[in-house]
């Protein structure tokens, strides 16, 4: 099973704000992008290891299975130890994905042949499959409209992006929590999350009984009764 691209426009309301991701476009140099597309298929080959770890031991939870591959995605894939880490949380989301999907039924009932080849092998990451990354790997300079990213040849900085106008304006005003990495259609993106408070609800003192009927129909004048204490 092949994980999901990370998606592009997500509203979840949660604990007094609402959290969204927000797109903006990568401006590499052709070497940015060289090494960029070099760090993204890193990834996803150790990825793709991890979850044939997870799939054979059993293993699904973060912990357990950090222990299992950490060392091994590091030393045989150049990862440093932040973008490890961030490899295997990848790999257990995707897991929890697919429970998630077995255990709705969207995938069938056991005897469907969508469930037995979900079920049957490790789940798979594309080369160019979305990798996120935090902000120790990867840093905003959101005046000068540039970012820094770690990748497998070193930290590269000044990678410029853009968007637009209101997107940028979130982006620098409520971006918060992981950056994910994309390439489509041989553009690069970056994809971050933001958190934008929700402003309180006012509630009511008291109430306004709204009488709909019209005195003067050729007014159009709206009669009003009740009341509303301050």
């Amino acid at each position: 099973m092949r994980a999901k691209p990370a998606q592009v426009c997500d509203v979840l309301p949660r604990f007094g704000v609402v959290k969204i991701v927000v797109q903006v476009k990568l401006l590499p140099s052709p070497e940015q992008a060289a090494a960029l597309e070099a760090t993204l298929r890193a990834c996803n080959r150790a990825a793709d290891h991890a979850s044939k770890v997870a799939f054979e031991s059993g293993t699904r939870n973060r912990n357990g299975l950090q222990k299992l591959v950490y060392a091994d995605i590091k030393a045989a894939f150049g990862l440093s130890a932040h973008p490890a880490v961030r490899v295997v949380k990848k790999v257990v989301d995707a897991y929890s994905t697919l429970a998630a999907s077995l255990k709705s039924g969207r995938l069938g009932g056991p005897g469907a042949r969508r469930y037995r080849k979900a079920v049957g092998s490790p789940v798979g990451f594309r080369p160019e499959a979305a990798q996120p990354f935090d902000d120790r790997c990867l840093s905003w300079q959101t005046d000068a409209r540039t970012v820094s990213i770690w990748t497998v040849g070193g930290r590269i900085r000044g990678i410029r992006y853009t968007g637009s106008a209101s997107r940028l304006k979130t982006l620098a005003e409520y971006r918060k929590g992981e950056s994910d990495l994309v390439q489509r259609g041989g553009k690069w993106f970056l994809i971050a999350t933001c958190d934008i408070p929700v402003p309180e609800v006012y509630e009511p003192a008291d109430w306004i009984d709204v009488d709909l009927h019209r005195t003067r129909p050729h007014t159009g004048v709206i009669r009003f009764v009740g009341r509303c204490d301050p």
